[in-house]
């Protein structure tokens, strides 16, 4: 009853799962984005798709059992998607399955219209996305109609992606992701292998500051697993500590550490594949 009357209570959702407490909704979203019109020469060359991998997964069970109503951060998948769009890139939306995208709809910036528009003009692709399965046997012995790979953050990109064999690349595509989504890398891993990314600069949303989100009610309990504590026992080099805007491009490699860092990793990653593709 406290914890309702302090506006720190988790919302409880039809399916059982918990949302982010009123407080939490304040302190951690926004009704509209810091996305900026940014001007950019448009692509004119063959690699002019962005294959987005995004969670088909809801529901993360924390550590005491209890369910957080998660997927991919609309923040965090939205604002870079314009920011590629207006440098002259389209998109491939894929789930691991083909099952719908979801998204952390409480996160959604609803007095946004830019944002808005993007995502009622991609709805069809997030319903219905490519089978990632199938797909991956397409573009990963062929990559070149394809530019980068972008995995949107949420909580959400921690299930199922990491494990997933599909997600597995060499690091010849630019890889773009922020805030959990560098989960996905983790996926190099697979069959014993080096992780593909040690020795890596890169930002993540720290764990140490998921752990304390509990206290506000965004996370109903404890994260089953460390993100940010596995990728460095795996030679991954942070670069941020809070979560911040950081962003960071390392070779290949393009990540941001929040949804504040979602306008300047756009604006990273369309400079940096006109850069180097144009």
């Amino acid at each position: 009853m406290l914890k309702k009357l302090l506006g720190i209570a988790p919302g409880l959702e039809s399916d059982n799962s918990y949302s982010p407490s009123k407080l939490a909704l304040k302190l951690a979203t926004v009704d509209k984005t810091d996305f900026d019109e940014t001007r950019y020469t448009q692509y004119r060359g063959k690699r002019s798709k962005v294959l987005v991998i995004c969670t088909e997964q809801k529901n993360m069970m924390m550590q005491n059992g209890k369910l957080f109503s998660t997927g991919n951060h609309p923040v965090e998948t939205l604002v870079p998607m314009l920011h590629l769009k207006n440098a002259g890139y389209d998109f491939e939306i894929a789930t691991p399955t083909g099952k719908p995208v979801v998204f952390e709809t409480w996160a959604f910036p609803g007095k946004d219209e830019q944002i808005k528009s993007l995502h009622d003009k991609y709805a069809s692709s997030f319903s219905q996305p490519k089978n990632l399965q199938v797909l991956a046997g397409e573009i990963l012995p062929d990559p070149e109609c394809y530019a980068a790979v972008f995995i949107p953050g949420g909580h959400g990109a921690m299930l199922g992606i990491p494990e997933d064999e599909n997600v597995q690349h060499e690091n010849e595509l630019f890889t773009v992701t922020l805030c959990h989504g560098p989960a996905a890398l983790l996926a190099t891993t697979l069959g014993g292998q080096d992780f593909l990314y040690a020795g890596y600069n890169m930002a993540v949303f720290p764990h140490s500051v998921d752990k304390m989100t509990p206290k506000i009610g965004y996370l109903p309990g404890q994260v089953p697993w460390a993100l940010s504590e596995k990728l460095t026992a795996l030679g991954a080099r942070i670069a941020n500590s809070k979560a911040d805007d950081t962003v960071c491009l390392d070779r290949k490699l393009i990540t941001g550490a929040s949804p504040d860092a979602a306008n300047e990793l756009g604006k990273l990653a369309a400079r940096t594949l006109l850069k180097e593709l144009q």
